[in-house]
């Protein structure tokens, strides 16, 4: 019964975290276009606070309860590749996640230097690393 609720809230502070790493990239779209002053400092405060408040909870969240899942099942790595590809690509996402945190550093000190069209492709990542998440661990393909 332990292991259904640690697996449940693992599952629903993913989906928290995946909010937050789906919206801040968004955010970057929009401040990276902001020409005011007032916009700036204003998708600043959101980013930091959907940053800090939000998504890095959220991550640790994440991390707790999947660690706790895996210290309750650790014959899940005999069970196939799969589990080894998805904590990959858990590994890459947290880097995105400390790329976005130093991006909020950087529109914060007003250093942004790319363009709103690239953080539309930036927003993209995070789909493409749930979308093969999601297969590994319902699909098992390997």
């Amino acid at each position: 019964m332990l292991y259904l609720w640690l697996k449940a809230l693992h599952i629903v502070s993913m989906v928290c975290w995946f909010a937050g790493l789906f919206y801040l990239p968004r955010l970057f779209v929009y401040h990276a276009q902001s020409e005011d002053t007032v916009s700036k400092e204003r998708f600043s405060l959101m980013e930091r606070k959907l940053y800090r408040g939000i998504m890095g909870p959220a991550m640790i969240a994440t991390l707790i309860f999947g660690i706790a899942l895996i210290y309750l099942n650790p014959g899940i790595f005999s069970q196939g590749a799969w589990i080894h590809a998805k904590l990959t690509l858990v590994v890459i996402l947290i880097g995105y996640h400390h790329m976005c945190g130093a991006q909020v550093k950087r529109f914060a000190r007003g250093e942004n230097t790319r363009s709103h069209v690239f953080y539309r492709w930036f927003n993209e990542v995070p789909v493409l690393i749930l979308l093969a998440i999601v297969i590994l661990v319902v699909v098992r393909p390997f």
